[in-house]
């Protein structure tokens, strides 16, 4: 079956609208809670409303009968995790490199200073950023995109929505193209570490989970990152650095798609 553009356009933004309706009264409720509190539980509630309908939606839509297979989660336990660590240990990797890059290059300085109150931020950021954009992006996205615009295409199309779909607006100028790019590129090595786990969604989401949580406590604890460390060099952001909009980051991400080459063209694994 295909599923139609507009349905697919309009999937998400529906269950973010609905999200967040359900969670205005909590300003009356509540009303000690930040308005970015209130968001957030909106799209905490968004995702829980993701989960009770992409099953549904894959089954009639997709006419798929084992949607949580379909997505690469519903995986024997050992190869999930196996493909977790895989995907983390990736990234730690790359955390690695661009620490030791801007030690060496003194654009940054040790801390070590890592509280509990942050690895525990570091941790939710991990098992929540890394989870819900994955099912959301190389899950359910990539899989509607394929049945559209077959594999190929897909594969770049879904890392370019992936990419507009951050705030890379938000900085000038260069800085706000080459976080563009690094953003495709991160979108292509999510997407290709699937394929290579044969289509497990596990080992993308340790990938993201641990560069998203591992950078938070690199920038908040590990590292002093010099404020006159040039953007093109660490990426944009001064007070709050995204280093994949950098060309250690291009570099980083690029060596990996290059890694991952042999599985672009190919549908093995694929969702």
């Amino acid at each position: 079956m295909k599923p139609h553009w507009w349905g697919t356009a309009l999937y998400v933004p529906v269950l973010y609208g609905l999200g967040w309706l359900v969670v205005r009264p909590l300003a009356w409720i509540a009303p000690s809670w930040r308005s970015d509190q209130i968001d957030l539980a909106g799209v905490v509630v968004a995702l829980v409303l993701l989960l009770v309908s992409l099953p549904l939606r894959l089954r009639q839509v997709w006419g798929v009968n084992h949607p949580w297979q379909h997505l690469g989660l519903a995986v024997p336990i050992r190869t999930g995790v196996q493909a977790w660590l895989r995907g983390a240990l990736k990234a730690a990797l790359l955390l690695a490199l661009v620490c030791a890059a801007l030690l060496l290059g003194g654009q940054a300085r040790w801390l070590g200073d890592v509280s509990l109150e942050l690895l525990l931020n570091g941790l939710a950021l991990m098992a929540g950023v890394g989870f819900a954009e994955e099912l959301l992006f190389r899950g359910w996205l990539w899989g509607e995109l394929e049945l559209q615009v077959g594999p190929k295409r897909a594969l770049l199309l879904q890392a370019t929505i992936f990419a507009l779909l951050h705030p890379w607006y938000r900085y000038p100028g260069l800085q706000a193209l080459g976080l563009l790019g690094g953003l495709v590129l991160l979108g292509l090595v999510l997407a290709l570490q699937r394929r290579a786990d044969g289509g497990t969604l596990w080992g993308s989401i340790g990938l993201h989970g641990v560069l998203v949580g591992g950078w938070f406590l690199v920038q908040t604890g590990v590292l002093q990152i010099s404020p006159g460390a040039p953007a093109w060099w660490v990426g944009p952001g001064f007070a709050d650095i995204n280093p994949i909009g950098g060309l250690l980051g291009w570099l980083s991400l690029g060596s990996l798609v290059w890694v991952r080459r042999s599985w672009w063209g190919s549908a093995n694994g694929s969702p």
